[in-house]
């Protein structure tokens, strides 16, 4: 596989209003849903590393639709780290941070958008030179109001939340000035993958990129 460039955070976040938070159990279904979003305008795809499937499918992916850019969600540890950038992930999601995850995303050269609920995790996520945060689980955390509070203290970050995010409320969290993106599972629902139904999936990664 060629060498490709390294991709940034703010790459990551302000590619697309939404980032789509995929959970595949069937790594056939990887390839046409990469190629469904990619026909709708996303490129970023973060698969989550939920399911047995999960490492299968981000390697289909980067093997069979280059032009898409999976990255890997649910990074708990090093060895999810490891293991994604093994399998093709070109960045990493993770729910949460800890200095071991972080060095671990750094050996592997690949960003990092890690997940925060409060002033402190941001602060430690700046002490490890991270500024694109992801904000979960956004709707029981605060939702926008929090991000409203943290743009005075942490008027640097930008975030990309994610929880509760869905095609009726993205558009009043996209509207927020610290707000790059946000992240949602409603662009591949699991019908539609089991239905083979691609054009579903297209359509609504069309109405998701006209968010914005």
């Amino acid at each position: 596989m060629a060498l490709k460039s390294p991709l940034g955070a703010l790459d990551v976040v302000r590619d697309a209003p939404v980032i789509p938070v995929i959970v595949l159990h069937n790594a056939k279904h990887a390839v046409p849903m990469a190629r469904a979003l990619l026909s709708g305008g996303i490129r970023m795809l973060e698969v989550t590393l939920r399911t047995p499937a999960a490492l299968a499918c981000i390697e289909a992916i980067a093997r069979d639709v280059p032009e898409a850019m999976v990255g890997a969600g649910t990074v708990r540890s090093a060895g999810d780290a490891r293991a994604a950038a093994a399998a093709g992930a070109r960045f990493l999601v993770s729910p949460g941070l800890t200095s071991a995850v972080a060095q671990a995303c750094r050996d592997v050269q690949l960003s990092l958008l890690p997940g925060v609920a409060t002033a402190s995790e941001i602060m430690q996520a700046q002490e490890e030179d991270l500024q694109a945060l992801k904000f979960f689980p956004a709707l029981q955390a605060g939702g926008q109001a929090m991000l409203q509070a943290w743009q005075g203290p942490f008027g640097d970050v930008c975030f990309c939340p994610t929880g509760g995010i869905h095609a009726g409320n993205a558009a009043e969290f996209l509207a927020l000035k610290n707000v790059a993106c946000v992240g949602g599972s409603w662009l591949v629902p699991q019908d539609a993958l089991e239905q083979g139904d691609w054009g579903r999936i297209t359509a609504l990664a069309q109405a998701a990129v006209g968010l914005r």
